[in-house]
Formats: C-alpha cells, sequence, structure tokens
C-alpha cells in the first residue's frame, strides 16, 4: 500500500523517544510538530526521524479508506498496547 499522506500516524500514536521539536516526545492524539500543513514529515529521510516512524508502514488493516478510519485504527491500537 503505498501512504495518501493522511497523516494520522503522526497524529494518533505517542512516540516516547525524543526528537526535533518534540524533546519530550509526542503524546498520543497530538499532532507532531515535524507534520507540515500538507501531512508531509519534515523529518522523512533524515537521520533525526525517530525508529517509531522508520518502522511505521502503511496498511490496509491500519490505514483502512479514509483519515477517519486510519485515527479510529491507530488510536485503537495505541489503546491496546499503552
Amino acid at each position: 500500500m503505498d501512504c495518501r499522506k493522511c497523516g494520522a500516524c503522526c497524529i494518533a500514536p505517542s512516540i516516547a523517544t525524543p526528537m526535533p521539536n518534540m524533546p519530550g516526545g509526542k503524546p498520543a492524539g497530538t499532532r507532531c510538530a515535524n507534520l507540515t500543513g500538507r501531512n508531509e514529515c519534515i523529518l522523512f529521510g533524515k537521520a533525526e526521524r525517530p525508529a517509531f516512524c522508520i518502522g511505521w508502514q502503511p496498511a490496509p488493516e491500519v490505514c483502512g479508506h479514509t483519515f477517519e478510519q486510519a485515527m479510529a485504527r491507530i488510536t485503537a491500537l495505541e489503546q491496546a498496547t499503552a
């Protein structure tokens, strides 16, 4: 699956590790400070990008067909693994 750049994976999950512009990590449900208004990651391809983000791969089971489905599914995963 190709990423449709909806930004859900940069909003719904928490990221525990420090990163540029978010030294305390990112709480679940908070838009990443490194996500542009076009839902593109300014850290993409850079060494500073968190390992969590590098490992994230789009998949129909997680992303669904809409931003709302992706948010709901990733939020459910976040809650199940909290």
